[in-house]
């Protein structure tokens, strides 16, 4: 059996924050409720760092739900493991010398390219690079009485018997 071709759907969230008709041709997505997911333990002070940075941008754009933990885990994940290597690579430089005295490339700028390119990955899936983040448009949460006025002209008159 054959994978599915062609890019990856965009999230309908992100497509409703670009204001596209399309998020309104997904009836039957389902829509998780919005709530902030707790940390993981297990992730190291470096990723943790940036779950505490991160998490709260994405949840001001109602973009977080319990079932993004994973997700967003894999980011902060790559993104310390990104953060060590690139400690470690100004310490040491791009080549190092073998046993043998030969040159070789830090075996840190393959971790640090690796992760770098896992959290691009994770960037898109949240709508976090830059390249979607011209496409979207956040509008402030209105009220019931607000988003009728928006798609209804009042009549000054007042409500018709």
């Amino acid at each position: 059996m054959m994978g599915r071709r062609g890019p990856r759907p965009t999230p309908t969230t992100t497509l409703r924050l670009r204001g596209s008709w399309r998020a309104n041709t997904r009836p039957g997505e389902p829509r998780p409720e919005l709530s902030t997911p707790t940390c993981p333990d297990h992730l190291t002070t470096a990723a943790q760092d940036e779950w505490k940075r991160i998490v709260p941008q994405l949840e001001r754009l109602g973009l977080l739900s319990q079932l993004d933990r994973a997700a967003l885990a894999l980011y902060c994940v790559a993104y310390g493991r990104w953060a060590t290597a690139e400690k470690d690579l100004a310490v040491l430089g791009l080549v190092v010398k073998t046993k043998d005295g030969n040159l070789i490339q830090n075996p840190y700028l393959w971790i640090a390219n690796r992760a770098a390119k896992q959290m691009h990955e994770m960037l898109a899936e949240f709508g976090m690079s830059p390249s979607s983040r011209t496409r979207v448009t956040v509008t402030p949460p209105t009220n019931v009485d607000n988003a009728k006025q928006r798609f209804f002209k009042q009549d000054p008159f007042g409500p018709r018997p």
